[in-house]
């Protein structure tokens, strides 16, 4: 009865053995990648309002599609000064498709260049610093493209640099100080009007999904 108990562990050996280096032979340059990671940001309007310079936060997660070609699904906050008599806060939910440059190779790259292009919903809310009742909102959408590379530190761990520039579709909202009174003022959009953003982040291999 010995040998055929220890036939079926041998044969449950190898099974094992064999996912494991099915899994090992997966690269985290393949498709199907998931990843998560956060980022803090830089962005600089000129959309009009005087010393709208703003930083922020935010978090994304990726999803690869090919060896050169990766998704990236984001959320950023941001707070800026609208000169010393208001202030703004926007809010991004958006997409982007990152294309490498160079093939991923047999080894990992230390760094890792992307052009990059997309677009997001974007929410904003313009405030009146002595009066937060004065205040002015708008919903719109926005493209946005393109710049980056990762630092990777490790097959899984990597550091992102970005800069790209966004251009929003739709209403804009300014602000003007007229006889000590902050007005707000919805103009069109769909010009070159936008914000310059940089991100700095960082992304953590999760698993692959196929």
């Amino acid at each position: 009865m010995r040998f055929p108990a220890m036939h079926h562990r041998i044969k449950l050996f190898t099974a094992a053995t064999c996912l494991w280096a099915t899994a090992s032979a997966q690269s985290w340059q393949d498709a199907g990648v998931v990843s998560f990671g956060g980022r803090s940001s830089m962005s600089f309007f000129n959309d009009g309002d005087a010393g709208s310079t703003g930083s922020g936060f935010g978090g994304q997660f990726r999803i690869r599609l090919a060896e050169r070609v990766n998704t990236d699904w984001y959320y950023d906050y941001f707070t800026a000064n609208i000169g010393d008599f208001a202030h703004r806060q926007d809010q991004h939910i958006g997409w982007s498709v990152l294309f490498y440059v160079l093939p991923a190779g047999t080894e990992r790259r230390l760094l890792q260049p992307y052009v990059l292009a997309g677009h997001c919903f974007d929410y904003t809310r313009q405030l009146a610093n002595g009066d937060a009742a004065n205040r002015a909102e708008r919903w719109s959408s926005a493209v946005q493209a393109g710049a980056g590379t990762h630092l990777n530190l490790s097959d899984r761990f990597d550091l992102s640099v970005v800069s790209q520039y966004m251009i929003h579709l739709g209403t804009d909202v300014h602000a003007d100080q007229h006889n000590s009174r902050v007005e707000f003022h919805h103009e069109k959009g769909g010009s070159l009007e936008g914000h310059l953003l940089f991100h700095l982040g960082f992304n953590y291999k999760l698993f692959h999904a196929w």
